[in-house]
């Protein structure tokens, strides 16, 4: 998987809550981000950063039905925006 530029922060994404889990021993970054990932309702979102770029768990994250896109960060690892479907975007998919 090709990692995505990092896109400058917008305003709309200050209101997001973002782990940094990227200096965590393995497993551990994977375990929070799934742990976060399966607390959203439908509609939220959190922002993870990750010490690599995450395949395996944006792979769990698109099981679980859940939406993530990763951003590789300039200084190494990554950026991960994880959503939860709210209905509206179920319907569209």
């Amino acid at each position: 998987m090709q990692a995505k530029p990092f896109p400058p922060r917008r305003a709309d994404d200050a209101v997001l809550p973002e782990l940094d889990l990227r200096w965590l021993p393995s497993p551990e970054p994977m375990l929070r981000a799934l742990a976060a990932a399966d607390a959203l309702l439908p509609g939220q979102a959190v922002q993870v950063l990750t010490p690599l770029m995450p395949a395996p768990l944006l792979d769990a994250l698109e099981s679980r039905g859940l939406r993530a896109t990763a951003f590789a960060l300039p200084t190494g690892g990554a950026r991960v925006l994880i959503r939860c479907p709210d209905g509206d975007d179920a319907a569209s998919a």
